[in-house]
Parts: structure tokens; sequence; C-alpha cells
């Protein structure tokens, strides 16, 4: 599929890898709308751009569903989904407060990978009925992490949120297989977003330390130059891509 002939949607658009996905896919000619639940940065970055912007809670079926019509009256059809919406938590599984927070855990979980299978789920329900573009109609890519191999401490959360996406990849491949639909996942090392942009130059040149080569922090149109490569490349199928450096996390 070639990324001017897409029409994508993208999760977590309005900021960080969402946002530079939304970018880099537009200046290649896609069509673009973009979820996020942020409106103010979702319609500034929308209108610059020249994508659609809808206000949308992941993990709410009903707040998808109303998005996926938005796409579809903007776009026509929607061929590719891009899930970048998630959070970052962290605490450890006893601290000093005691055990970790329950409620925090099952909102991790309820975004990072429940928010991700619902749009999964039901945008590939309206891939199905797409005009077939070289034999395939649709393509997911879904963000897991490093951490989902190597999880620090303090990431119980995180880090079992992001593994459930690394599981989830290859058997909705195989599901989604006889509608003509892939399904890749990116694990993103540690990446130079607007959260790691804030905590100033010596945070961000110690979180480097441990990246093999390049010695920085990864750029996020770099993980959406690869975003794209997995839309072009039509046999890449059913797997997860560390985008890192060679980073292992100690």
């Amino acid at each position: 599929m070639q990324i001017e002939n897409a029409a994508a949607v993208i999760t977590g658009g309005a900021s960080g890898l969402g946002a530079a996905v939304a970018r880099v896919f537009r200046a290649k000619g896609a069509q673009v709308v973009l979820f996020d639940r942020d409106a103010g940065r979702g319609e500034a970055l929308a209108i610059e751009i020249g994508a659609v912007f809808c206000a949308v809670d992941v993990t709410d079926a009903a707040s998808v569903a109303a998005g996926i019509a938005v796409a579809k009256a903007a776009m026509g059809r929607i061929s590719v989904l891009v899930n970048c919406a998630g959070i970052a938590t962290g605490a450890r599984v006893v601290g000093r407060d005691g055990p970790h927070d329950l409620a925090l855990f099952q909102r991790t979980i309820d975004i990072n990978l429940v928010g991700s299978f619902n749009c999964l789920r039901l945008v590939a329900a309206e891939m199905a009925g797409n005009a077939p573009e070289d034999g395939e109609r649709g393509v997911v890519i879904n963000t897991a992490s490093v951490a989902a191999f190597d999880g620090q401490k303090g990431q119980a959360a995180y880090a079992a949120s992001k593994g459930g996406i690394v599981g989830m990849v290859l058997p909705a491949a195989r599901d989604l297989a006889a509608l003509g639909v892939r399904v890749c996942a990116i694990a993103p090392g540690v990446f130079l977003t607007p959260m790691l942009e804030a905590l100033g130059a010596e945070i961000q040149d110690s979180l480097a330390t441990d990246v093999c080569f390049p010695k920085r922090l990864g750029r996020p149109e770099e993980f959406a130059a690869l975003a794209g490569f997995i839309v072009e490349c039509g046999y890449l199928n059913g797997e997860v891509i560390r985008l890192d450096g060679a980073l292992r996390m100690r």
C-alpha cells in the first residue's frame, strides 16, 4: 500500500509519536484523521497539516465508533490505523506507601492495551469493506515499547500493558489475514517526545547513555518513518520491530 493512497487514523495524534506520524503521512500525501482527547492540540495540528481532528477516548467503544464515522465521512474509508494513544506510569509493586495502586495499574492497562485493541477491532471491521489494493485492505500498527522485553523498576503496569501489545500482534494478524489486513507493532526505546523535552538536556543525556548507537534519544520522525515503511512493505506482517539504537534497559 502506498502512503499517498492511504486514509489513516492516528490515535494519540495530537502530540508526541502520533503527531510525528501525522506530519510525515500528510507530507507524503495521505489523508489523515487524528483521534485524541486533547482537543486544543489536536485541532491546532489538524489545521496546520490539513488533517481532520476528532475528540476520541480510545477506551470507550461508543467514542471510537463515533470517531470512525467522522473519519469515514472525511476520507471515504480507513485503510491505515496507527495506535499511538497511551500513558506512561511509574510505581513499584510494593513501595514506600505500600502496594501498587490497583486503579493505576488498571488505568494503564485500559488505555495502553484495551484502548489499542478497541480501536483495532472496530477499525479492522471497517477495513474489511475496502476494495483490495495489491490484495490488502488495511494495515494496523500498534505501539509497544522496549519495556515489554526489559522493563525497569517501577514499570510493572507499563511493561504489562506493552507486553500485551506484543502478544496481541501475531494472533491479530492471523485473525485478520482472511480479510487482507496486516498487523504489526513498533517497540520504541527512549524517544525525544514533549514529556522528555521538558526534563532538560542533562536528563536527556543521562537517558541516552545506555543507547548503543547512535548515542542519542530517538527522534519521533524516525518512528514515523518506520510506520510509513510498514505501510508500504506488503510482506511485513505479524511482526514487532524494536526501534531503540540497540538499547537494552538495565
